[in-house]
């Protein structure tokens, strides 16, 4: 028998976020989000209103095929669906006092044929998906009548959903919204951008309003397993040189903050230096500081890329498609969209995560963005995506390894499992997932879905627990 490093019970699935794959934008009550007037992705402006070439509007259509994809799940033998709640479709404004029970009679629908399946639910509160009408008059996360806002919303979540749901996640990506204030925070940017004070004070709102959600959901769902979310990305020295490895270090202390303020409860004293250096004084209640202490039970993070850095100005220069900044690595192989493929830094974040913070890890998105190609073999639409297998295997090769390390992992959902709208560059043609959507760009396309190569391989990945990988 095939010997494996993952342990029994590890949680295999996939990951998927509401604005990227329900499409019925406007249907049932919903509101508008900011996603639907971002029709480029993060890579164009906004639109007043959705256009038709916001292929979000429609996504994949699972909001009327849910049913049909979470047997398709099943069928690749998930044993864990991380999804998100569109906000605006339980409080289409954000600022109601009532949910909109349509949108919570969908995801009840939703965990039904999760449940059918055996399918542990694991939801993203919040996953880019900030009300519009939160955005444009108060100013998004900038504005602490969100964390009332919010609040409100979670404790509806955990009262409707709590005793079907055990995992949860309460921000997407938390540590993005200094580098995407309008898409991961609905900040509207002006002319010269968002003040550098206004982007700290909607961090400390969305931390704050983080806690809180704990708090409730210990309160409301005493079984509920709480975690926050990060973008994860290791960061090499450029250069042997100490001025580069500082560089690194506070580089690192951006992203590391939110998990260590997650995991602790307060500011490290690396980011209280910097506000200070920066001139920057944000507005802490003591109330504030006793909601921090509400930690989370787990850190779930997503996995692309790693970078590197370098104190030498005339080295700089910034990695196509990252969002997070950074010099590229010139060791290491690029996607078409310019993410750099680096297997191994997912072994050492996961060591350094687990070092770090002690707290049960779950990587809640890793994945390759390709452009796919639709033909037949043995009679059947497929997608031969050897590329993709190899992205995967390699990856997960590492994760085996940092479990051997003695770092806990709870499991892995791959991003995108299914073809969806792509949130950096809002395309289809920037394809995720084991499963095939025929729609293309131009927002053509019958919508019916085709399992490629890649659908049997991880099928196979789980039914052996990892132990079919190859080394």
């Amino acid at each position: 028998m095939t010997t494996t490093p993952f342990p029994d019970g590890f949680l295999w699935g996939g990951a998927t976020a509401a604005n990227q794959i329900e499409g019925a934008y406007d249907e049932d009550g919903k509101g508008l989000s900011v996603q639907d007037v971002m029709p480029r992705g993060i890579s164009g402006p906004r639109t007043d209103q959705p256009t038709p070439d916001n292929l979000k509007l429609v996504g994949i259509d699972h909001y009327h095929r849910y049913a049909e994809d979470i047997a398709l799940f099943a069928e690749m033998g998930f044993s864990v669906y991380r999804f998100s709640i569109a906000w605006s479709r339980i409080f289409p404004n954000g600022d109601e006092t009532e949910p909109n029970e349509a949108g919570l009679a969908f995801y009840d629908r939703v965990l039904d044929e999760l449940e059918k399946h055996g399918i542990e639910p694991l939801v993203t509160i919040s996953h880019y998906e900030t009300p519009l009408h939160l955005a444009e008059h108060y100013g998004g996360w900038t504005n602490r009548e969100l964390i009332r806002f919010y609040e409100r919303y979670a404790r509806t979540l955990f009262e409707r959903y709590g005793s079907r749901v055990t995992y949860w996640l309460t921000f997407n990506e938390i540590n993005s919204l200094l580098h995407a204030p309008f898409m991961s925070g609905g900040i509207p940017i002006p002319d010269g951008g968002v003040p550098k004070g206004e982007l700290y004070q909607a961090m400390h709102h969305e931390l704050v309003a983080s806690a809180r959600a704990t708090r409730i959901a210990r309160e409301v769902a005493p079984a509920a397993k709480v975690g926050c979310m990060v973008l994860s990305m290791p960061i090499y020295p450029l250069s042997p040189s100490p001025a580069d490895a500082v560089a690194v270090m506070n580089a690192d202390h951006g992203n590391l903050v939110y998990g260590d303020v997650h995991t602790r409860g307060e500011y490290p004293g690396y980011f209280l230096r910097r506000l200070r250096e920066e001139g920057i004084e944000l507005d802490i209640t003591d109330e504030d500081r006793a909601d921090l202490k509400n930690t989370v039970d787990f850190v779930s993070f997503s996995y692309y890329m790693s970078i590197a850095e370098t104190a030498d100005a005339d080295k700089r220069g910034s990695g196509e498609g990252n969002i997070m900044g950074g010099v590229p690595n010139p060791t290491l192989p690029a996607s078409e969209w310019g993410w750099q493929i680096d297997p191994v830094g997912l072994r050492l974040v996961l060591n350094q995560f687990w070092d770090r913070w002690q707290k049960p890890l779950f990587i809640v998105e890793n994945g390759l963005g390709a452009r796919d190609q639709l033909v037949e073999v043995d009679g059947e639409r497929t997608v031969v995506d050897d590329y993709r297998i190899q992205y995967l295997n390699d990856h997960l090769v590492q994760v085996g390894e940092a479990l051997e390390d003695g770092v806990a992992v709870l499991g892995y959902t791959s991003w995108g499992c299914i073809d969806i709208v792509s949130a950096s560059t809002a395309q289809l043609s920037k394809r995720y997932g084991f499963i095939y959507v025929d729609r293309n760009d131009d927002g053509s396309g019958t919508l019916d879905r085709y399992r490629k190569k890649s659908f049997h391989w991880y099928s196979d990945v789980i039914r052996t627990n990892g132990g079919s990988l190859t080394r």
